[in-house]
């Protein structure tokens, strides 16, 4: 797959809702009705982080899930981008980007949301074929005006911010020209998932939904 054909199709996963949730989920038992209350809630694309022992068995349940569409987040190597595909993921994540990761990535055939934080690093994805990324981590590299600054000179990439984006400044991302959606974990609360407040979720779900873009 060629980068041009992989962000187009992870432009496509991320136009399907303003939040794409970033989940770290510690047991499997949850990952399926996690998943469905998200997607009930109108949260269909689903990251789910590379950082728990059960990651990617939560991956391989949540792909079970009608409408969903589940990626693995936190890839770092070859090894992973192989794993996350194993177990099920449409999709991947990455914090930043090496050329191992985006060749596997490539050749797998895997759209991934490769991370980039400074013009420079936008400009190299960008030489390679890469024009969606993942801007991150968004607050601590200056936040929406930091995005919108590195967005004037390089119209051609667009960014799904993550890291530090909440209720209170997720509308101030979204509503900048190169940004198509946000990553955000506030919508999967970890003490509501541990106590199955799944009706919860959903309502966190909705009311991500429907901000604005």
């Amino acid at each position: 797959m060629t980068p041009l054909h992989a962000s187009q199709l992870a432009r496509e996963i991320c136009e399907l809702a303003p939040i794409i949730p970033v989940l770290v989920v510690d047991d499997a038992a949850h990952a399926q009705p996690l998943a469905q209350a998200l997607v009930a809630g109108g949260l269909p694309a689903l990251e789910v982080t590379l950082r728990t022992p059960a990651a990617l068995e939560v991956i391989a349940e949540m792909a079970k899930v009608d409408g969903g569409v589940v990626g693995a987040g936190t890839l770092l190597t070859p090894e992973d981008v192989h794993a996350a595909i194993d177990a099920g993921a449409k999709f991947g994540v990455s914090p930043g980007a090496t050329d191992r990761l985006l060749d596997a990535c490539e050749e797998a055939g895997l759209p991934l949301l490769p991370g980039a934080a400074t013009a420079s690093e936008a400009m190299r994805l960008l030489e390679r074929g890469y024009t969606m990324l993942k801007f991150f981590p968004a607050e601590a590299s200056g936040g929406a005006p930091a995005l919108k600054a590195i967005g004037a000179p390089i119209p051609q990439v667009s960014f799904c911010p993550t890291g530090g984006v909440s209720p209170s400044n997720a509308t101030d991302y979204l509503s900048l020209s190169n940004v198509i959606c946000a990553g955000g974990s506030w919508v999967a609360p970890a003490d509501k998932v541990k106590a199955g407040d799944w009706d919860a979720i959903t309502k966190l779900a909705k009311d991500a939904a429907a901000l604005p873009r």
